[in-house]
């Protein structure tokens, strides 16, 4: 069985193109994860019909609300409706914990204290290290998305023979050629066509380094206006709310 890929959501964190928050599904014989949660997430896997309890693991790249929002709904919704029992990992950067129970309470006051149906296992990486959760390698490497160190990721996810990687959000780093490198998908933001700005990643940045990142297959995502209207856009792989791959 091949691995597929969903995009349950492709946009930014502003609703640009109606696109929702960040969220990949991916699944195949062994593996049922996804790769960021943002805020609209669960209105979006409902609306696609999304099984939410066959979801083993969650892969979180950095904790601001477009791609972490989205958790609290997700484990309310799994406690109280879903009615899951089966047990949920989330992998994420140092400090996960802390975040956890920051955007629980942020949320639901009183909700990080109810103790889950299910077994809720978070797993934190840090830069350079690795998890192995639920049949996949989670590989995690320094992505540049604002103050300090973050922290912030992009991952790069082996598992059933692929390799998907996926940039976060970030701007261009020599980092992100091992994440890219040979892998048979390869997602990456392109936030703005030729804008170069600090924490988001340009496609002209992209395009310029292609040679050393070298992806079998690469699929744009977390675009803004600018990029969703740049006639350019067309030439190129893009993601889509809804969109299904397959990966070989």
């Amino acid at each position: 069985m091949a691995l597929s890929l969903q995009f349950i959501g492709c946009g930014d964190a502003f609703g640009s193109g109606g696109r929702f928050n960040t969220c990949f599904h991916l699944v195949g014989e062994r593996t049922n994860l996804l790769i960021d949660c943002g805020a609209s997430s669960l209105i979006a896997m409902k609306q696609l019909g999304v099984e939410r309890n066959a979801i083993a693991a969650i892969v979180i790249t950095h904790f601001h609300a477009d791609h972490f929002g989205g958790i609290p709904f997700f484990i309310l919704d799994a406690q109280f409706f879903s009615k899951r029992r089966e047990p949920l990992t989330i992998v994420g950067p140092v400090g996960l914990a802390t975040w956890y129970e920051r955007v629980m309470e942020t949320a639901f006051p009183g909700s990080s204290e109810v103790t889950q149906k299910f077994a809720l296992h978070l797993v934190e990486v840090p830069v350079g290290g690795s998890a192995e959760i639920e049949n996949a390698t989670v590989r995690a490497y320094q992505a540049i998305h604002g103050p300090a160190d973050g922290p912030y990721l992009s991952v790069r996810i082996e598992t059933e023979g692929c390799a998907i990687a996926y940039t976060g959000d970030t701007e261009w780093t020599p980092e992100l050629i091992p994440v890219a490198q040979d892998a048979d998908l390869f997602i990456a933001e392109a936030y703005f066509r030729d804008k170069v700005i600090a924490t988001h990643l340009s496609l002209n940045s992209i395009e310029e380094n292609i040679d050393l990142l070298r992806p079998k297959r690469l699929i744009l995502t977390h675009m803004s206006d600018d990029m969703l209207n740049h006639p350019d856009r067309v030439n190129f792989e893009c993601a889509a709310d809804g969109m299904v791959i397959t990966i070989e």
